[in-house]
């Protein structure tokens, strides 16, 4: 059996989940910033149409991102000391995953504007294709398939204390 209490468990969690979110939130703010900045450059005027919805829906999928993944501290405001840490960490993996969706179609229609505007749209479909895929691979189909990792080689149930022989073999006190 674990030693953590279950409160502490939820605090682990929570400070687990601020820190993912705040690598997430600074590449988002990072591609926001972007974004915000592209339309007042000399060469937006030779967009397309086409290029023009695409970043669009880049821009406003990239501040949906960012209100995505900075909401859990305004939610840790309203509750905060009302002992609602479960409710929270709940929220805050729900809205990090709602930010990480949000973050992969804004990059995926960040590089189609780009490769849009400068190579031919077959191309560009392409490229922005295998983009969507490389995301989803490392975000979605990996973490999913590894979910389990691990679990034959610890039993969080079972606490018994592990001792190393010097051979490199793994035993337990009573039963080596």
């Amino acid at each position: 059996m674990s030693r953590e209490s279950e409160r502490q468990r939820w605090q682990r969690n929570f400070a687990d989940l601020l820190q993912e979110l705040r690598v997430a939130q600074t590449g988002v703010q990072i591609l926001f910033a972007f974004l915000l900045t592209l339309p007042f450059s000399a060469g937006f005027t030779r967009t397309s149409g086409f290029q023009k919805d695409v970043y669009i829906v880049s821009l406003l999928s990239a501040a949906a991102a960012a209100a995505a993944i900075i909401s859990p501290v305004a939610f840790h405001r309203a509750l905060f000391r009302q002992g609602r840490k479960p409710e929270l960490v709940r929220f805050a993996h729900r809205m990090a995953s709602t930010g990480l969706a949000f973050t992969l179609i804004a990059m995926v229609s960040a590089v189609l504007l780009i490769t849009d505007f400068i190579l031919d749209r077959s191309i560009a479909f392409v490229l922005s294709g295998i983009t969507a895929l490389w995301f989803l691979t490392f975000w979605v189909f990996l973490p999913f398939a590894r979910r389990n990792w691990g679990e034959d080689d610890i039993d969080e149930d079972d606490d018994t204390p592990r001792i190393l022989a010097a051979d490199g073999s793994a035993g337990t006190v009573a039963g080596r």
